[in-house]
């Protein structure tokens, strides 16, 4: 089993690829709004369509892929790289080729975005499948992947500008697009698993006509929400609160939101074994909880800082967690029950920063 196990250590490489490459399409573009506000005149207000774009392609995405009970994966995941190269190398000049540039930025979105709808569905029924125990640790482990992946993209894009100025974004956007791009090829050389048996899927009437795939829905819709909403205010939440810079912001706000995000789900991964899914999860949501009450309502900025930080801590396992109990639970559910989840997932992140706004 062990010798099984190992030779599908290059496809979780690929897979934890993968969730790096969905973490600089999400978090790229929008480190460039204020370039694109100055070279193309495009209003601020405008841009957020960019975000709203990007979270409807992949509802789009998630749905279209659960309507499918067989998905080829290895041909689904390499297509998916090509897409996010596709869309990052497209910033850099199709823009231009309209009168409207800001066209050109949303053609470029809807690319990369179905890039990452693809990557959400496909790489955690892949890593479930892969040989070997603990799946939970794994899932866990895969999904931590995003978070390093995000403060990779904020990091190294902060010094970038500071070193060669925003002017310069677009040979940035080239070696972004290295990741995917490459990642894509390696995808085509290791080993896909059986993820599913043909016919075994429950499919999309089966699965609704489960009450416990709601309660995992339901899971997936709150993760995305209490996930998305604080990583996307914590940045302001910095800069208005403690008067630092937008790069300074960055740093202490996502930045931070991440690593801890990253953190728990590394922890978990770690101590699988001697701790339940189940209560760690119902002890995450009240943490979740605590995080935004200080966040929101204390009235000192560092402590609600500290808040926006924490809340990264909190929910960073409830998103493969949910994948994860609902893989153990509903065993039939397939591609068609990831997708699902994701679905809902997405619908999650797409209201949770209007509800905090």
């Amino acid at each position: 089993m062990n010798g099984i196990a190992k030779n599908y250590n290059k496809t979780k490489t690929a897979c934890y690829l993968g969730f790096i490459t969905q973490a600089i399409v999400a978090n790229f573009t929008p480190l460039l709004f204020t370039a694109f506000h100055r070279e193309y005149g495009i209003p601020l207000a405008n841009l957020a369509l960019i975000p709203a774009v990007f979270y409807i392609i992949q509802l789009i995405t998630d749905f279209l892929c659960a309507k499918f009970k067989n998905i080829d994966y290895r041909r689904s995941i390499v297509i998916s790289e090509i897409a996010a190269a596709i869309g990052l190398v497209g910033l850099a000049f199709i823009p231009s080729l309209f009168s409207n540039p800001m066209i050109g930025i949303l053609i470029c979105v809807c690319i990369y975005a179905v890039g990452s709808g693809l990557i959400e569905v496909i790489i955690s029924p892949i890593v479930e499948a892969c040989p070997g125990e603990r799946k939970s640790a794994q899932m866990s482990l895969l999904h931590s992947f995003y978070c390093w992946g995000q403060m990779a993209v904020v990091l190294i894009s902060t010094l970038y500008f500071a070193v060669f100025g925003t002017a310069n974004w677009r040979y940035l956007a080239f070696l972004w697009a290295l990741v995917p791009l490459l990642n894509g090829l390696y995808f085509a050389a290791v080993p896909v698993p059986d993820v599913l048996a043909k016919g075994e899927s429950l499919g999309i009437k089966g699965l609704l006509g489960s009450k416990l795939f709601y309660v995992f829905a339901l899971l997936m819709f709150c993760s995305g929400a209490s996930e998305i909403a604080m990583s996307q205010w914590a940045s302001f939440f910095a800069e208005s609160g403690l008067k630092v810079t937008k790069s300074l912001g960055d740093l202490l706000g996502p930045c931070l939101f991440a690593a801890l995000m990253g953190v728990a789900r590394i922890g978990y991964a770690r101590f699988s074994e001697r701790i339940s899914l189940a209560k760690t999860m119902t002890v995450s949501a009240l943490l979740c909880i605590v995080c935004y009450l200080v966040a929101s309502l204390s009235p000192d900025p560092v402590i609600s800082l500290i808040g926006c930080a924490l809340c990264g801590l909190s929910v960073g396992i409830m998103w493969p967690a949910t994948f994860s109990l609902a893989a153990q639970k509903i065993p039939a559910g397939g591609t068609v029950m990831f997708a699902l989840l994701a679905l809902f997932g997405d619908l999650g992140c797409t209201t949770g920063p209007a509800a905090v706004g």
